[in-house]
């Protein structure tokens, strides 16, 4: 073994892919020193199977202590099952419990977004803020609330599920069964579902097709990579999830009463062509507008790897 010594791994388990990535939690910017990643398996025993395979690969070159588990789905409020994931195979499976056994480490286990609000308050983005809300606006919109230094989870342990909340009564449907919620209006998908709307808008008639005359469906990436160039309709569409960003962010804030806000996810890679917009509409909406003191919004320091640094922190807290 040639790594280094007292490493955790964290692992993102999300609908289509697992990475695994390793560092060292003394180190404060959180270099993952290597990362291993698999296509997400489709039965528990092949999802127990693909887990166990990439920590030993890590652990072939660095001595591992500890590994941390960071679930897309509903994990129960002590952390030791995964209740429910729609892209995933566990249902009210022990999963901490049961990889520890086969790999014979310590595993801990939390929601994705959780853990990674816990990376960006520990060394990222909302370090040090003694209410610390993350909302990651990617397929749809995740949330993580760290309060006095302890993640919020609810009596449940799915709170807080700001994206299902009814922005729009009867709007847009959503697959978790309700319509109006705030994710299909300001996410990757509701981007891309804004886009469609007003490319068939008489308004921007004319307007030449995004992404040239291939006849691909509009996507999120697409828009954004119109925006950047230019196009009418994207920006319309940017505008769009800008002002539904305020909406629930100025309701978050009203609720919540955060000291900062990080704004996470894939869709923040084109923040400038809608984060400026939001955060004035969120100051302008919040009750007591001008008469008390507003949160920060700042965008995560650590992207895409915040769920693998999240939960190897947690990892690491774990067996401190």
């Amino acid at each position: 073994m040639s790594g280094t010594a007292g490493t955790v791994v964290g692992i993102d388990i999300g609908g289509t892919s697992v990475r695994a990535g390793v560092l060292d939690p003394s180190d404060p910017d959180c270099r993952i020193l290597e990362i291993v990643a698999a296509p997400t398996p489709h039965t528990v025993p092949e999802t127990e199977d693909t887990l166990a395979g990439l920590v030993d690969v890590l652990r072939e070159r660095h001595s591992v202590r500890a590994v941390g588990l960071a679930v897309a789905g509903f994990v129960s409020t002590d952390r030791a099952r995964v209740m429910f994931a729609p892209h995933l195979a566990w249902r009210h499976d022990p999963v901490p419990e049961q990889l520890s056994a086969r790999i014979g480490l310590p595993v801990v286990m939390d929601h994705d977004v959780n853990s990674a609000a816990w990376a960006e308050y520990r060394h990222g983005a909302a370090a040090g803020s003694p209410v610390a809300l993350l909302v990651a606006l990617g397929t749809g919109i995740g949330a993580g609330l760290v309060v006095h230094g302890d993640i919020y989870r609810g009596a449940h342990g799915v709170a807080p599920e700001l994206g299902h909340v009814v922005v729009v009564p009867g709007g847009r449907p959503c697959p978790c069964g309700k319509r109006g919620c705030w994710e299909r209006y300001c996410s990757g998908t509701a981007l891309a579902d804004t886009a469609r709307e007003l490319a068939a808008d008489p308004a921007f008639a004319g307007q030449p097709a995004m992404g040239g005359d291939t006849g691909a469906p509009i996507t999120g990436a697409m828009v954004a990579a119109a925006a950047e160039a230019g196009h009418p309709v994207a920006l319309a569409a940017f505008a769009d999830l800008g002002r539904w960003l305020s909406v629930g962010l100025a309701m978050a804030t009203d609720v919540l009463d955060p000291e900062v806000i990080v704004i996470g996810g894939g869709v923040v890679g084109a923040a400038r062509h809608f984060l400026p917009d939001a955060v004035a509409g969120m100051l302008a909406g919040i009750t007591g507008h001008g008469h008390r003191p507003a949160p920060r919004v700042e965008v995560a320091r650590f992207g895409g790897l915040a769920g693998i640094i999240g939960g190897a922190l947690l990892a690491a807290d774990a067996v401190a």
